[in-house]
């Protein structure tokens, strides 16, 4: 099969399977999406605000419409830039929140099946292999478990990283390494998690390639290696810039040791999926922390390549220069695959203290389970060395294809999550019309749980973009925190003066978010602001325009 053919193949099972395992998604591109979540309205607004951002204001990136009057508030979490970009299309063409969140989940799917696709077919040089690797990879239990974080599926770099490793490895020298350090940049630029494991996963295999294939003594492996480390550093440095910024104002965003052990795995999790095939296991778990399972076809697979790898070694036939790149792929993959494993258990389990206490930007992370990921790829890796051999006879491509369909039948989920999209009042329409100024919405949430519920006054900003004095993110500033419970009981005189010095013009109040009783005592007490103009009111909300 020439390239082009081979080419057009994989983006088309990969566009086909993504909207099968997916459905509804490409079929309701503009209509809706995780809204059931807070973490999921977070995630679309933080992506309109950067798939908008980038085009028309790229100089107020960072400085996103959340905490007036705070700056950098972008950087408050995981800026998602990379998955914003990529939603910046479909956001300038249809104007619609939900088709750019969308679009860059579905794009995020074909993605890790092109590059899971790309690193097997690189490291076995068979097509089989390749392409029942990219299903087992880009479909794995932890993936869909995560639909409400968009940056926990952009799985893509992890492959793509991993390939320009090994091109640096059979070629080395500064083109190479330029090329690794790019990659590794855009896999951190699109989940900080991801990058690190990148990172680390390079690192490993810098170790195990200087030992095996005795390129501690190449000049130009290093020069590549050197060349990667000053590329991802400057340039993942000039975007690291607003989080240190934040630091100096906010204080440490570093987390402990005792907050990753609240999100570490379990041995349940390793059994755990949201899979319709994987639903009897659940039952019979007692429970589970995380979802990590990789699925029984790709574990027995993997299995089977380690074995193969395990003969190869032994075998005095196997000395061609092709079988021993094979084996060396497999043996790299089961150590890192290992040692991800391990440090997925926290720090109760050892290994993940010592990557916290020894490796920079470590102290940033929270959740060790997220290194599952990393073991889902190292499994298809082992699984496509047992693929090449499976498939090397002549019946090998009806193999392949019963390995595809069996795959994909076992990794589909219950249902993909999408949920129809609020309807938001008309006081957002009229908002987008009047002269710009900082809005507060109401109900203030005050309890530190309900924090997240303030996303659903972020997405609502999507259809003015003016600044909003409340918010939500990982970093609440400690400000928020002091005035929240003054603003819970707005209006009232002293929370007419915060708002005042933060310069709000427009204040919103949701008829519907509030009890009949309380809304009644809102009423009540808003009559007795004169410095409270009415603007427009039906029966969803208020709004009002603060006078001096």
């Amino acid at each position: 099969m020439n390239r082009r053919r081979e080419a057009a193949l994989v983006v088309t099972l990969a566009l086909v399977t993504t909207a099968a395992l997916t459905y509804p998604l490409a079929f309701r591109l503009g209509h809706g999406g995780r809204v059931d979540s807070w973490d999921g309205l977070f995630s679309i607004w933080n992506i309109a605000w950067v798939a908008r951002t980038v085009v028309a204001e790229p100089s107020s990136l960072f400085h996103a419409n959340i905490f007036h009057p705070h700056t950098y508030t972008l950087a408050f979490s995981e800026a998602n830039l990379v998955a914003g970009v990529l939603a910046a299309p479909a956001y300038w063409l249809t104007g619609n929140i939900y088709a750019a969140h969308n679009s860059a989940v579905l794009i995020s799917f074909v993605l890790a099946f092109v590059g899971a696709y790309l690193l097997v077919r690189h490291l076995t040089g068979n097509l089989a292999a390749a392409l029942v690797a990219a299903v087992l990879f880009a479909f794995c239990p932890f993936i869909f478990a995560r639909s409400a974080h968009i940056q926990l599926l952009m799985t893509a770099g992890l492959p793509f990283s991993m390939l320009g490793f090994h091109r640096l490895v059979e070629q080395p020298g500064i083109r190479r390494g330029a090329e690794l350090g790019l990659l590794l940049t855009i896999t951190a630029l699109a989940c900080g998690y991801y990058g690190l494991f990148a990172g680390l996963m390079v690192g490993v295999g810098i170790l195990f390639y200087a030992t095996t294939e005795r390129m501690w003594r190449s000049v130009e492996f290093w020069s590549g290696i050197g060349t990667a480390v000053v590329v991802g550093a400057l340039v993942t440095g000039v975007f690291f810039l607003p989080y240190m910024a934040i630091g100096e104002i906010h204080g440490s965003i570093a987390r402990t040791l005792d907050e990753a052990r609240v999100y570490s795995a379990d041995t349940g999790a390793w059994l755990a999926s949201p899979a319709r095939a994987h639903g009897w296991l659940l039952a019979r778990l007692d429970g589970w922390s995380e979802v990590l399972f990789p699925g029984f076809l790709l574990t027995a697979l993997a299995a089977g390549g380690l074995a193969t790898a395990l003969r190869s070694t032994f075998a005095s036939e196997a000395r061609g220069a092709q079988t021993r790149a094979i084996r060396h792929a497999a043996w790299l993959y089961t150590i890192i695959g290992v040692l991800a494993a391990w440090a997925s258990f926290g720090p109760n389990a050892g290994f993940y203290t010592l990557l916290f206490e020894t490796i920079p930007g470590f102290g940033m992370l929270r959740a060790p389970a997220r290194l599952g990921i990393v073991v889902s790829l190292c499994l298809a890796v082992a699984a496509g060395v047992a693929v090449t051999r499976l498939t090397a006879g002549r019946h090998g491509h009806w193999i392949a294809t019963a390995l595809v369909l069996v795959g994909l039948a076992e990794l589909a989920p219950v249902a993909y999550p999408h949920y129809e999209a609020p309807r938001f009042p008309g006081a957002y329409r009229i908002l987008s019309k009047l002269e710009p100024g900082p809005v507060a919405e109401f109900p203030y949430y005050n309890n530190r749980w309900d924090f997240p519920r303030h996303s659903y006054y972020l997405v609502g900003s999507t259809s003015h973009w003016l600044p909003l004095v409340n918010g939500y993110s990982d970093l609440i500033p400690q400000d928020f925190r002091a005035e929240v419970d003054e603003l819970a009981q707005f209006p009232t005189n002293a929370g007419l003066s915060l708002l005042a010095a933060r310069d709000t013009r427009y204040v919103v109040f949701h008829r519907e978010l509030y009890d009949d009783a309380t809304w009644r005592e809102i009423e009540l007490r808003i009559a007795g602001f004169r410095q409270l103009l009415p603007i427009f009111w039906d029966d969803d909300a208020w709004l009002y325009a603060i006078t001096e």
